[in-house]
């Protein structure tokens, strides 16, 4: 009988998590990031809502919120799909599906790109507007800040943000077909809320970041000031929200 010597033994054991995972349902839930997606589904929805003076037409929340939801997890996706190495590399990340190897890159660009398609095409028969700035939103998520922005500068999530920002703004489109000022703010909202939950997430994450060669603020910029910009943007926030509940 053959002896399997103690290298190819620990080879075998390091294989064998990967050769014994399946892909199942719960991985592609998981690709779409379900807890991120609801709450831009939350900030959308109050922009259905503050778009006009009574409830907004049913037609247009139930459609606008599932093609809003297939868009912003097709985007979630192809983040899976464009992260996966950086992903191996920190431990937040490491077990996601992709960076396990469960689901191969094949069925992850065709379950995105059929979610995108899905969710354009929703959009596009309440208005075209709100699907296109449904789909800029996603290209710039996936591709602007995945690909480019993230590794580039360590401004990354203040301009990356945007994305992640305009759930309002497409709530509102979704049932006015019109872009508002007041949506605008909305915007900006989130968009001045984004940087400083982000920094806090990254100064606990800091070596997470480093080690996968990602500028993130406190990496590049130390920990003291990276909270400095936290409370600046905090207070720019409260300004946003000042300037919300002065409109009529």
């Amino acid at each position: 009988m053959d002896k399997v010597s103690p290298t190819q033994e620990q080879a075998n054991i390091a294989l064998e998590p990967e050769l014994e995972a399946s892909p199942g349902w719960r991985d592609y839930l998981e690709m779409t990031k379900p807890k991120v997606v609801a709450m831009l589904l939350l900030t959308a929805l109050v922009g259905m809502c503050l778009a006009v003076p009574t409830l907004p037409p049913a037609t247009a929340v139930i459609v606008g919120l599932l093609g809003i939801g297939m868009q912003s997890s097709a985007a979630a996706v192809f983040n899976h799909v464009l992260d996966q190495r950086i992903d191996r590399q920190m431990q937040r990340t490491f077990k996601r599906p992709m960076a396990k190897g469960r689901v191969t890159m094949f069925n992850a660009l065709a379950f995105g790109v059929a979610l995108m398609v899905m969710g354009f095409a929703l959009l596009y028969a309440l208005n075209a507007l709100v699907a296109w700035l449904t789909f800029a939103s996603l290209i710039g998520y996936a591709l602007v800040y995945t690909v480019w922005l993230k590794h580039a500068t360590p401004q990354n999530i203040v301009i990356g943000g945007l994305a992640g920002a305009m759930p309002p703004l497409l709530g509102w489109v979704a049932v006015t077909g019109e872009v508002h000022p007041h949506a605008l703010l909305l915007v900006m909202l989130i968009f001045t809320w984004t940087p400083p939950h982000f920094w806090a997430l990254a100064i606990h994450r800091k070596k997470d970041y480093a080690k996968a060669g990602v500028p993130m603020l406190p990496v590049t910029h130390g920990i003291d000031f990276t909270k400095t910009m936290v409370l600046l943007y905090t207070l720019l926030q409260v300004v946003v929200g000042l300037l919300l509940g002065c409109q009529e």
